[in-house]
């Protein structure tokens, strides 16, 4: 595993001089398809290694404000009542350093304790999710924290927005609220959503990603890509426009599934990643 982000210099690396924390976690448990997403942050962290740090859109090079990469968490081996409980852990301990917190998967499973743990942080959290699929199962497959049940919790207890989605089970709409989920068929050909949605997104805001959101033609390389999907300008154009207006306290991207025989997708996460965080500190128009 590779011992800082981007190949930057441990002046940037330091905890004590970083204003951001990456901690990375490899959990491939509950997927139900296409395996490998516990390789995804091995795959961000060295492709994270051949961008160009400067920044054309923001005249900005975000690495300087500090990132700090912590030891990785590698659970996948562990039940998923186990993963719960040692993210869970974790991200408690990445909140206490009172830094900007990010967290690279893993399956989407990891997000469950992730957000429980800014839930007991932050009073009237908004939770922004950008996927594919709903996640919204209480429970699959036995289990309460498989990949399925992602914002569940996030459901009965944060104010949940949603972004991207074209695939869910019948059983789901029992739980989800229509009024704050903007399905990919919507929103395809038009932007007046986007100012829709800021009116819901309250501050603070934790955002989930799954990279599935994203169409199979920018990134194919994740459990699973459905077809229709977000593209990567106007993705990027709502992004900055959340950090812009709203508190941003943290974030999460999941679900990369590398592939030996090509490297796009692997490239995309990371870029998508330096983006985030360049919006974060130099996203004001």
């Amino acid at each position: 595993m590779k011992k800082t982000f981007a190949g930057i210099t441990s002046q940037y690396d330091k905890l004590d001089n970083a204003n951001i924390i990456l901690q990375t976690i490899a959990y491939d448990k509950t997927s139900t398809w296409g395996k490998g997403a516990a390789g995804g942050p091995a795959a961000f962290l060295e492709a994270s290694e051949h961008m160009e740090l400067y920044d054309i859109e923001t005249d900005s090079e975000v690495f300087r404000k500090g990132i700090h990469l912590c030891p990785p968490l590698d659970l996948n081996e562990k039940t998923p009542e186990d993963m719960y409980d040692m993210v869970l852990e974790n991200a408690e301990d990445v909140l206490s350093h009172g830094k900007f917190p990010t967290f690279f998967g893993g399956e989407h499973s990891i997000s469950i304790p992730i957000i429980d743990a800014f839930l007991d942080h932050y009073k009237d959290l908004t939770v922004l999710h950008i996927d594919a699929h709903t996640d919204l199962r209480p429970e699959y497959e036995g289990s309460a924290f498989n990949h399925a049940c992602a914002m569940y919790r996030a459901s009965q207890k944060a104010n949940l927005v949603q972004v991207g989605i074209r695939s869910m089970d019948g059983s789901e709409m029992e739980y989800i609220n229509r009024e704050q989920c903007y399905f990919a068929h919507d929103i395809y050909d038009n932007t007046y959503w986007r100012n829709e949605a800021l009116k819901l997104i309250t501050s603070p805001v934790y955002i989930s990603f799954d990279l599935d959101a994203l169409d199979p033609s920018i990134l194919p390389d994740t459990g699973t890509p459905e077809p229709g999907g977000l593209d990567w300008y106007s993705t990027l154009e709502f992004l900055r426009m959340v950090f812009n207006r709203k508190n941003v306290v943290g974030f999460d991207i999941v679900e990369l599934c590398p592939n030996e025989n090509s490297r796009a997708s692997d490239f995309l996460a990371a870029k998508l990643y330096y983006k985030m965080l360049t919006y974060k500190y130099f996203g004001r128009y």
